[in-house]
């Protein structure tokens, strides 16, 4: 069944793992890494979040960007809420949903200095929250295989609204660049996509296709090459679609 399984679905070759871009390399992470969540960039500096399923104990990871060298960690287990997702950075706070490992369930939504690493404020929501993208006065939030989205005005919580997911990808990390919401995930355990919605909309206007990285989930610590950790800096890529130890592949965009 496995053979027959693995001939069906071979995971992509790097060269053309995502429809549209180019390989340009791939960065080994020191330390010890779980199950990968998200990731975020900024300068010389990388984050990665990670989930020990087995302790259930969640860490946000940082790193040097240029040599992969693990420079701290912090522990955001938050009593049931132990599943970190998505990341995302607005100007020096990092974003970093954490929720319990079940739908229909709560999140606390972490703003975290960049710097020091210290909590500056939690936001707690009423479902699991499993990825979110931040920008100046607004945050968008997906919930569990983000069937929602969720439009939360940070400066006052209480008021948020609820968007269908326009796509049937599983948003797992998005960021908010050049004036739309960029969000990657998965559609099956083989594949994924990068979608471009517009911004305030919502619409879908863009989408790349993407294989997986074998062995795949549950046999091994691949998937799809969308569907974990994403970010994006200008025309380049990033993902983290294995579990630790992980690498960094960067792709730039030639459409």
């Amino acid at each position: 069944m496995f053979a027959a399984l693995s001939a069906a679905r071979a995971p992509a070759r790097p060269d053309d793992a995502i429809e549209g871009t180019r390989l340009i390399g791939t960065l080994p992470l020191d330390g010890e890494l779980f199950h990968v969540q998200g990731l975020e960039i900024d300068g010389p500096r990388l984050w990665v979040t990670s989930v020990d399923r087995r302790s259930r104990r969640g860490y946000l990871h940082e790193f040097d960007r240029a040599t992969g060298r693990f420079l701290r960690r912090i522990e955001l287990t938050d009593g049931v809420r132990y599943h970190p997702g998505g990341i995302s950075r607005s100007g020096d706070s990092l974003w970093v949903p954490v929720a319990e490992m079940r739908p229909d369930s709560s999140s606390v939504l972490l703003e975290i200095d960049a710097g020091t690493l210290h909590v500056r404020r939690r936001i707690r929501v009423a479902d699991h929250i499993g990825c979110i993208a931040a920008a100046p006065g607004r945050l968008v939030a997906g919930n569990w295989d983000s069937r929602l989205l969720y439009v939360i005005d940070p400066d006052d919580p209480r008021h948020l609204r609820a968007v269908p997911n326009p796509s049937r990808t599983h948003y797992q990390d998005m960021k908010f660049e050049g004036g739309h919401l960029v969000a990657g995930g998965n559609t099956n355990w083989w594949s994924g996509t990068v979608d471009w919605l517009d911004w305030p909309t919502m619409t879908v206007r863009r989408t790349l296709r993407a294989g997986a990285i074998g062995p795949i989930r549950p046999f091994g610590r691949g998937g799809p090459y969308t569907g974990e950790g994403m970010a994006i800096d200008g025309r380049d890529l990033y993902v983290v679609p294995e579990d630790g130890p992980s690498r960094v592949f960067r792709f730039r965009l030639t459409v």
